[in-house]
């Protein structure tokens, strides 16, 4: 049974629940609970986030799902910015999708670091921290007086992990990123797509993400680190630094040969055959990886031994010189049959290959239901809703079970009860302050200069 939405009938038509929600129960199974007794592998660490948008929060939430203690630093009222990316679902004001996808697992405390008294709690939370992480525009943490070096005073062991567009220092720090600017200036746009017109953006934020995952293995490091020597340190990730490297070896080529790599589209120019085929109904990829592979495909897929023991086909280089000869001849054959006759071949022969899928039906496709990659889960507002895991897999110290990511200040009293021990008093105190409220009373002098609206990322 659906869990019902709170204080509402549990009619979807009445709840004016997206579409996609309706068929939660249908599609996806409950989130199978980790084992109770089982220890988290950050258990006991806390981080204090001030990041926004998606290299920081992701970065963050990863360390949230291995069991830190993740405390989300944001503005009162509006939150973070990308809370507001579409959809939002009605009952869930500023909590978008985008936002519930990087922001699982964390404690949200809502503070006005504009006034004198909530940039001292955000001060006391830091005395409490392992990790500080931020990625405002360069400039804006220095003005609150919270850049490494005055954390540094308040935590002697803190971990501070700053992520910028460009860096801290230079000619450039000053320069706002986001992901798209990352993927043209690194020259991974440039890459993608096909020769005869523009490369084109990913629209999954690779960059944005892979950013993140540089900062959470940076983050680990840095607390490995600090176990042997007892000191943190300063951690810094630049988006522009992290796009170069996911051009991959295309800038080790170009350096060996001085060669621009030019785009190829579906196809790999250093493999062949290896591109998208259309099968009689649906489309899937093939990657020859190596010799082996286009034997066995010819052999035992198309059955065409002739081919398989033709001495030039035999080789890499020279099957790439026939490229246009083997495309031709593999879309002539692969149309005769659909897709259920190849692909079972295929796996028989263990060629790598796989159907081209939108995303609905690849969160759907037996492979992400025997991992358990999409589930269920409940939420205190909506009753179910979605949950995309993480890739990984511990043994020993399962992931944590998902919670819903908070809404804006979700968490402000528990966090300053809990965590700083402060009574009713002092939380009336800071309330009449306006360190709880987005803008401070007007007899109240701001702490810092306002900073920069835009994120660095």
């Amino acid at each position: 049974m659906v869990l019902p939405m709170k204080g509402k009938a549990a009619n979807p038509q009445s709840q004016n629940i997206p579409p996609m929600l309706e068929n939660l129960e249908t599609d996806f199974p409950v989130h199978t609970p980790r084992r109770a007794e089982a220890p988290k592998a950050l258990e006991g660490v806390r981080v204090v986030d001030f990041t926004h948008f998606i290299a920081g929060p992701f970065a963050t939430m990863v360390m949230a799902d291995m069991g830190a203690d993740v405390i989300k630093v944001e503005t009162p009222g509006r939150g973070d910015e990308f809370r507001h990316y579409p959809p939002v679902h009605a009952e869930l004001p500023a909590q978008g999708a985008p936002y519930l996808w990087s922001n699982r697992n964390k404690r949200s405390l809502a503070i006005n670091m504009k006034s004198p008294e909530g940039l001292a709690v955000v001060r006391e939370l830091i005395a409490t921290a392992d990790v500080v992480a931020e990625n405002f525009s360069t400039g804006v943490m220095e003005r609150f007086g919270l850049d490494y070096e005055s954390c540094r005073k308040i935590n002697p062991k803190i971990i501070y992990c700053s992520v910028s567009a460009y860096g801290r220092e230079g000619e450039f720090a000053d320069r706002l990123g986001f992901d798209p600017i990352a993927q043209a200036e690194s020259g991974f746009i440039s890459m993608n797509g096909y020769g005869d017109r523009q490369g084109v953006r990913t629209l999954s934020p690779v960059i944005d993400i892979s950013t993140a995952t540089m900062a959470c293995n940076a983050i680990l490091g840095a607390l490995l680190a600090r176990h042997r020597t007892g000191e943190g340190q300063a951690i810094e990730i630049a988006l522009f630094d992290n796009a170069v490297l996911m051009t991959g070896y295309a800038s080790l080529q170009h350096l060996f040969t001085g060669a621009v790599p030019q785009r190829h589209g579906n196809t790999s120019p250093d493999t062949c055959p290896s591109g998208v085929f259309e099968s009689k109904d649906k489309p899937f990829y093939i990657n020859c990886g190596n010799d082996k592979i286009f034997h066995r495909l010819m052999a035992q897929v198309i059955e065409r031994p002739d081919l398989a023991n033709d001495p030039v086909l035999a080789d890499r280089n020279g099957r790439m010189g026939r490229r246009e000869e083997l495309f031709r001849l593999l879309g002539e054959i692969f149309a005769q049959q659909p897709w259920s006759h190849w692909q079972p071949r295929m796996r028989a022969a263990s060629i790598p290959c796989g159907e081209v899928r939108n995303v609905g039906d690849a969160i759907r496709s037996p492979e992400a239901k025997a991992r358990n990659l999409v589930t269920r889960i409940e939420h205190p507002e909506i009753g179910w809703m979605p949950n995309v895991a993480l890739p990984i897999r511990y043994s020993g110290t399962p992931l944590a079970d998902p919670r819903p990511a908070p809404a804006v200040g979700q968490h402000t009293e528990e966090v300053l009860r809990g965590v700083l021990g402060y009574g009713e008093h002092r939380i009336a105190a800071l309330r009449e302050a306006g360190a709880l409220s987005a803008s401070a009373p007007a007899a109240t002098k701001p702490a810092a200069a306002e900073p920069r609206a835009e994120a660095a990322l």
